[in-house]
């Protein structure tokens, strides 16, 4: 994406402006990360944690009537993961210490992920492609073994799956 290290430039100058942030991250809306400075952090599972939890985030949103995606905050014993909308489709995903002013990362971060909003919207517009190409995956390992629960056949016949759902017939 051409547009990538316009928007790195845009993911340091908001750490520079928010020094509690110990990480930041541009995402497309499900999952590839378009750019990070998020040290200490694996951005690839950052950003599909991000794509989850947007999706639920949407859901919610639109089930009790509350209009498109803008933000969602999680509050951590140590810190704050704060994501925004980020134009059509992307997301901003902000990192931050406990001790950051919450107002102040809310008005950054919403600043920041109009601008890159603007600026992925903008070489999406263009026809380039919204994540940067990724190399080739290695070879798939063979699967691994897994355990299976032990017990008589027939309290594993009875037994049901939490979230199968289940019919009566009249």
């Amino acid at each position: 994406m051409a547009a990538e290290p316009e928007v790195l430039d845009e993911l340091r100058r908001l750490r520079a402006r928010v020094p509690q942030l110990t990480g930041a991250l541009a995402a497309s809306a499900d999952g590839l990360v378009l750019a990070h400075d998020t040290p200490g952090v694996e951005p690839d599972g950052l950003a599909a944690l991000t794509a989850a939890a947007l999706g639920v985030a949407v859901r919610m949103a639109d089930a009790t009537g509350q209009g498109d995606f803008r933000e969602l905050l999680v509050r951590g014993v140590h810190g704050y993961v704060a994501t925004y909308a980020a134009g059509a489709s992307a997301v901003l995903t902000l990192l931050a210490q406990d001790r950051v002013n919450v107002g102040r990362l809310h008005l950054e971060g919403r600043r920041s992920g109009t601008r890159i909003g603007e600026l992925v919207d903008a070489a999406t517009a263009r026809g380039e492609p919204v994540a940067p190409a990724r190399a080739p995956a290695k070879a798939a390992s063979p699967p691994s073994r897994t355990r299976t629960a032990r017990g008589t056949a027939s309290s594993r016949a009875t037994t049901q799956t939490p979230n199968t759902p289940t019919t009566s017939e009249s």
